[in-house]
């Protein structure tokens, strides 16, 4: 067994103390039980290990990628057990933790202005003879990643009674993964996407220029998005905490105000939403302040 062998099978753990309507459950997927501590080792090892069986990369590669950082954790904790040289590009607001977390599995990091240049970056060495973009947002093995394993967990550990999922909206390789799957289970399950009002900045996060949409998400699969504040997924976090003694990030509080909200909507219901990572990537900024 490696550390590639506790990925995935997280827990899924009510939410008792922040949920006021008695007819619906509100379950939380630990995503920060991974062994990078976030939602994106599954997406990570899926690219990489996909890649190397497809013959795309071997350990004379060198990786490059562009991230607001879990997903460089992941992809820094992945490639050094494959022994694959790897440059992560992050903005450089990005908070300190992160930048440690992947120098600490002998990755580069590259810091640049914002997530959007860092992909113009990336995308631009990737084209360059040895380097290999794993391009996490156009690649269909970041959200098969969810599709083979998270919704499967979902569905099981459910026993197939879950009618709504909620996921924060970044690379949206969770929300198409886990959406193919369970619409596939039963159609009937409504599947809720996360975004950041036009003023708010929430790690994880996006409200993509049409530009820079990932190119794997299809609105079709999402049958609902709903709008959350910087405030309102602070407050969410800090209560996550607090309250139900689950340790997040911003993301996850975002989710779960948007769970809360729709609980609110619901006469019955099972929500499952993805607690995207753990808390102390965020101890050095106001998160917890």
């Amino acid at each position: 067994m490696t550390i590639i062998d506790s990925i995935g099978n997280t827990p899924l753990v009510e939410i008792r103390y922040l949920n006021s309507n008695p007819n619906v459950k509100i379950y939380a997927k630990l995503e920060g039980n991974n062994p990078g501590g976030s939602v994106k080792d599954r997406a990570a090892l899926n690219m990489i290990r996909s890649a190397m069986e497809r013959g795309e990369i071997d350990k004379n590669t060198k990786l490059i990628e562009a991230t607001s950082g879990n997903t460089g954790i992941a992809l820094a904790m992945i490639a050094s057990i494959y022994g694959i040289e790897i440059e992560l590009v992050m903005p450089a607001s990005s908070t300190r933790e992160r930048t440690l977390t992947m120098e600490a599995f002998g990755a580069k990091v590259t810091l640049l202005e914002s997530i959007e240049v860092c992909r113009d970056y990336a995308e631009e060495k990737g084209a360059q003879p040895g380097y290999f973009l794993l391009n996490q947002f156009a690649n269909p093995d970041n959200y098969l990643a969810h599709y083979k394993t998270t919704g499967p967990e979902i569905w099981k550990d459910t026993n197939g009674q879950i009618t709504h999922f909620v996921s924060s909206m970044g690379t949206t390789g969770s929300i198409m993964g886990n959406s193919r799957y369970l619409k596939e289970k039963n159609p009937a399950i409504q599947i809720v996407g996360c975004q950041p009002t036009e003023e708010s900045s929430i790690p994880g996060i996006r409200r993509w220029p049409i530009e820079y949409l990932p190119k794997i998400y299809e609105p079709k699969r999402v049958d609902r998005i709903m709008d959350v504040s910087q405030q309102d997924a602070t407050i969410a976090s800090r209560n996550l905490a607090r309250k139900e003694g689950v340790f997040a990030g911003m993301s996850s509080g975002g989710a779960l105000h948007c769970a809360l909200q729709l609980a609110q909507e619901l006469e019955s219901g099972l929500i499952v939403f993805i607690a995207c990572d753990r808390g102390d990537r965020y101890l050095s900024s106001d998160l917890f302040g």
